[in-house]
């Protein structure tokens, strides 16, 4: 059974809709899709249609994006209660401070490259969280780049003079507010360093303590070296390995299936879940 448990849409930063996602998995060979958007469940309901028609299986899911210290880093949560209070009040303070941060970053890249703010909604999908892909996609759109990973190579990159900060709620406090809405959560790309800096394994320990499930462990961010760290890590507290592609569509190399879940191991994630969201097997 082929299963890839990382995924976007453009319910956040992917090219392509929900439906589409999952058709596309569906051509890729894949048995069963995660949809995993960046603080947001919007995708949910036209993923599991298309995935009811096409015979596909789905898991409903999402992305949290969190800081440690000023160090970002993403939690995977599977299978919640996407009508849990306190975690959606934690996800629209971080929507919103996101929203805020993209504004405040055209405003810096409008004297040297002309862009503007209507140019970077025109990017992005109804309900979408706006971040900096739609403002690459703008950037895009104007001729300044030629495409995404240029834009964040340069104009969108941490250390660039046009950077925001934005709210992100801590790592363990993600954690938590997965488990306590009945999902699960796993920590994507542990120690992918050519993203840029990378928490401490005391910092993943703490996680673990808070109910972390898992850790992403393959993945095309992840070296050889990377991947048996991880691998071993995750013995070593007790974690579930999981391996996606994280999958954005048109303008990322990543492809649906270049790394995969074990049928034992989503079964175990998805035993861990207790919110009545069930995996869709197809």
């Amino acid at each position: 059974m082929l299963i890839d448990l990382h995924a976007h849409s453009t319910a956040s930063d992917g090219t392509q809709p929900p439906a589409q996602v999952v058709r596309a998995a569906s051509d890729a060979g894949l048995d069963v899709v995660a949809l995993t958007d960046h603080d947001t469940t919007a995708g949910w309901a036209d993923a599991l249609a298309a995935a009811q028609q096409i015979g596909v299986g789905l898991v409903r899911g999402i992305e949290v994006s969190t800081q440690h210290e000023g160090i970002s880093l993403h939690v995977l949560g599977y299978l919640h209660d996407p009508t849990d209070q306190a975690l959606l009040a934690e996800l629209e303070h971080a929507r919103s401070s996101r929203e805020t941060r993209a504004q405040r970053m055209v405003e810096r890249l409008a004297p040297d490259t002309g862009l503007t703010w209507p140019e970077v909604l025109a990017q992005v999908s109804e309900g979408t969280t706006i971040g900096r892909p739609h403002i690459a996609d703008a950037l895009v759109a104007r001729g300044v780049v030629a495409d995404r990973n240029e834009a964040f190579a340069s104009y969108l990159a941490t250390g660039s003079k046009y950077h925001v900060s934005h709210y992100a709620p801590d790592p363990v406090t993600a954690v938590g507010l997965i488990g306590a809405a009945g999902g699960v959560a796993v920590m994507a790309h542990p120690f992918a360093s050519s993203r840029g800096r990378i928490v401490g394994e005391e910092v993943i320990e703490q996680m673990a303590e808070a109910g972390l499930a898992g850790l992403e462990v393959d993945h095309r961010d992840h070296d050889a070296a990377a991947r048996e760290r991880a691998a071993q890590l995750a013995t070593r507290l007790g974690l579930i390995a999981t391996g996606s592609s994280d999958y954005h569509g048109a303008d990322k190399s990543n492809r649906l299936g270049e790394n995969t879940t074990s049928e034992a191991a989503l079964r175990a994630l998805a035993e861990r879940a207790t919110s009545g969201i069930e995996v869709w097997w197809g």
